[in-house]
């Protein structure tokens, strides 16, 4: 194969595929053999387009004994036997599920396929019996031990998260087909079950008490998504995408790291990165937001808004295990479901209060996230934001603070008035994400904690620090930025430093007055550069 011309994985789920056709692959076997002669039943959650489908496409290669495939892998000197079992794999993902009628097409479907290998008794009338049947007749027809493998279980229950009627169906029929797994055992070789979320988990596969959930393990942290030290085996892959964009070979991999690089699924997990967006990238030779190219799920940003959840603590929030990894019957809290869709992940963690860190892996799923929730807060179409945030940036660049401000405003002002309210934090909310969208073109900071300004905006050789006020007056916010030395940090670089002050009036719904403080209008102490509010 001419390797100028890269053949990348995208939408390839099936692993024979894969390596029959000359895809690019990078070598999870040593782990999946790990896995698969440890222990036997698994739970497995990672978010979507991490390569949960290719892995169990390739644990059903391994155990239907098609060793061919894994020539030049770690696993063909690992595995000596090649033992072929009996496997029964089913994928949820394969239609949505507005009713429950649904659901029970599908798993008739996938029994019926499974029954014309197996057979099928009289009496066995009820999924669980049916599945039952299969197992028993296939364990006995082979003389070997079933794997059983099952893909996105939790997708019927996300299709019908907003609607409890029919959650309890379907978790009733889920139950009722899953039920006879336990006492199966002596019948069973290997289990493996993988989904987003983990919110039905407990109901669902509450017999399977031997269940090991690997999620937060760090010995398989890895075993979807590509490495820190996988990507450099990629080594022709960069070098390509630094020559298409102009750049050094260690700037692409600074670039790609900073894009796409960051998750982290366990305390000690390796440095993730996510591989759809990696090879989307490699393929199109440009760093794009690929992950978001099918939108974020409504309901997320319904559940946000319902919830009442300060989305400004997204870039930095700490909590238990069992806060953001709880298993629960219905979605209702905001926290468990971003970390396990992988719009924030494990940034730290401390074990004295065993307390995680959670913010955004990178700056792909941040940016594409915002621009995802602005218009679920700004009801304006998405084209709309964005010219006035490019424009907003230009007016800056050219020194016209006002022109900016004036932009602002008529942002606010286009609002429809039904979706404003009093409240500070609905406005708070609204400047967090028009600043922090203004980041993917130019470095702005934005407050998440106490003792920093509402908004920093660095330009090449001006630094603007923003502080605004409801129903205030810009002479407050100004006095606030001063007597909280906000500005002192960037005092050693050569910035001309402009301070702003700006009032929101809620009567108006939109900004009323500011006030700028320039270089010019700033006392500094004699011996220091410093305001004159942090002198000694």
């Amino acid at each position: 194969m001419d390797e100028r011309f890269r053949r990348y994985p995208i939408g390839i789920q099936n692993f024979e595929d894969l390596r029959n056709n000359g895809y690019v692959y990078v070598d999870k076997t040593e782990l999946i053999y790990r896995l698969t002669n440890t222990n036997k039943v698994y739970f497995l959650s990672r978010p979507r387009r991490f390569g949960k489908s290719l892995l169990v496409s390739t644990l059903e290669a391994y155990f239907s004994g098609k060793k061919d495939l894994f020539n030049g892998l770690a696993m063909e000197t690992l595995e000596k036997e090649w033992a072929v079992y009996p496997v029964l794999h089913i994928d949820f993902s394969v239609s949505k599920y507005m009713t429950a009628e649904a659901l029970s097409a599908v798993i008739n479907y996938q029994l019926l396929q499974w029954e014309k290998l197996y057979g099928r008794e009289e009496g066995e009338t009820t999924f669980s019996l049916r599945l039952k049947g299969i197992i028993q007749r296939a364990y006995t027809q082979t003389g070997k031990p079933v794997v059983i493998l099952v893909d996105e279980y939790d997708a019927p229950m996300l299709d019908s998260n907003n609607n409890t009627e029919l959650q309890i169906e379907i978790r009733d029929i889920m139950r009722d087909f899953f039920s006879p797994l336990k006492a199966q055992g002596q019948y069973i070789r290997f289990l493996f079950i993988t989904g987003i979320s983990k919110f039905s988990q407990m109901s669902i596969f509450s017999e399977l008490n031997n269940l090991q959930n690997i999620s937060m393990w760090d010995e398989y942290s890895a075993i979807c998504g590509i490495t820190e030290q996988e990507v450099h085996t990629l080594q022709i892959d960069i070098e390509q995408m630094a020559q298409a964009n102009n750049e050094t070979y260690e700037e692409a991999c600074t670039h790609l790291k900073q894009q796409y690089d960051g998750y982290h699924f366990s305390e000690n997990s390796e440095d993730i990165y996510n591989p759809f967006s990696l090879f989307n990238a490699f393929a199109q030779k440009k760093y794009s937001n690929f992950w978001f190219s099918t939108g974020t799920p409504t309901f997320l940003i319904d559940l946000l808004q319902e919830s009442n959840f300060d989305i400004r603590e997204l870039d930095d929030t700490t909590a238990t295990a069992e806060q953001f990894d709880a298993p629960t019957n219905r979605i209702t809290d905001p926290l468990p479901v971003l970390y396990q869709s992988g719009y924030l992940t494990i940034k730290g963690y401390d074990p004295s209060f065993q307390l995680y860190t959670l913010a955004y892996p990178n700056k792909e799923v941040r940016k594409g996230f915002l621009e995802s929730l602005m218009p679920a807060y700004v009801h304006l179409p998405a084209r709309e934001n964005t010219f006035y945030i490019v424009s907003f940036i230009k007016d800056l660049r050219a020194g016209n603070l006002d022109g900016c401000l004036e932009r602002l405003k008529s942002f606010f002002a286009s609002i429809p008035n039904k979706l404003n309210n009093k409240e500070e934090k609905h406005y708070q909310t609204i400047f967090y994400l028009f600043f922090r969208l203004m980041g993917q073109y130019i470095d702005v900071e934005v407050d998440t904690a106490i003792g920093r300004a509402d908004a920093i905006v660095k330009l090449q050789d001006t630094l603007y620090v923003f502080e605004f006020k409801v129903d205030g007056t810009p002479e407050e916010a100004l006095a606030q930025i001063n007597s909280k030395e906000y500005a002192i940090p960037y005092q050693v670089g050569d910035w001309k430093i402009i301070k702003v002050g700006v009032n929101f009036d809620s009567a108006t719904r939109t900004i009323g007055t500011w006030k700028t403080e320039r270089p010019e209008q700033q006392k500094f102490c004699s011996a220091r550069k410093l305001p004159v509010a942090g002198c000694p």
